[in-house]
């Protein structure tokens, strides 16, 4: 059975309804990005980083996977695919594929400030006093800027040994995330669907412009035919 692994980024989401990560001005839902999304930030300000995760948590509630998402559930009748996310939904998860790897995190789930591999579930608001085992305050379990992606040697792993890499909703310029295509094998089949596509196609290497809703069912079709 052949190997698929599939980047996924905010474009993907985007069509369900959740907010990109940031606008053209690089502010997220109307914040600077480091005030809700750095080590510093959390340190300057925790109430305002717990309610903007809070508000991000209550939105994920009213949104469902949309046909991209459902699309790529049916590649696994013929292939072992692995989705690695950028996103911090749990949409791929709620659409029913079985292996994904979220290398910025999870919004459904905290972790303690004494102990990042102490992992919680949650679905409820998080606030200050919400305590670990240790004691110590629990905090988004999201990979901010400056932060090590500790899912990275994972990901890196499975990309080396990818059949096909199909690329969607992500523009691949975010590092780390964006060095991951540079371990795929020289002859790995490469699927970049994207609206406005910064890339062009060659021999190995098929770009769809269109959006994932309508780029990746066909994309899939072709796979499964």
């Amino acid at each position: 059975m052949k190997n698929i692994v599939v980047l996924t980024g905010a474009g993907v989401s985007a069509e369900s309804g959740i907010s990109t990560f940031r606008d053209a001005n690089g502010l997220w839902e109307g914040h600077d990005i480091m005030e809700v999304a750095s080590p510093i930030g959390w340190n300057n300000n925790p109430e305002l980083v717990l309610d903007f995760y809070n508000k991000r948590r209550s939105q994920l509630s009213t949104v469902v996977p949309n046909e991209a998402h459902k699309a790529l559930v049916t590649l696994e009748k013929k292939y072992h695919v692995t989705i690695i996310t950028q996103n911090v939904d749990d949409l791929h998860e709620r659409a029913g594929s079985s292996n994904i790897i979220h290398l910025h995190g999870e919004l459904l789930k905290v972790r303690s400030q004494f102990d990042q591999d102490l992992v919680l579930d949650w679905k409820d608001d998080l606030n200050i006093g919400d305590l670990c085992e240790h004691n110590q305050q629990l905090r988004p379990h999201i990979v901010w800027f400056g932060e090590d992606v500790p899912m990275m040697d994972n990901a890196i792993t499975i990309t080396e040994k990818a059949d096909i890499v199909i690329i969607i909703g992500t523009s691949m310029q975010v590092y780390p995330a964006a060095g991951l295509l540079s371990y795929a094998s020289s002859n790995t089949d490469i699927y970049f669907i994207d609206p406005k596509p910064a890339i062009e196609p060659k021999s190995n290497l098929t770009v769809l412009s269109e959006k994932a809703t309508t780029g990746v069912p066909k994309i899939v079709e072709n796979l499964l035919q």
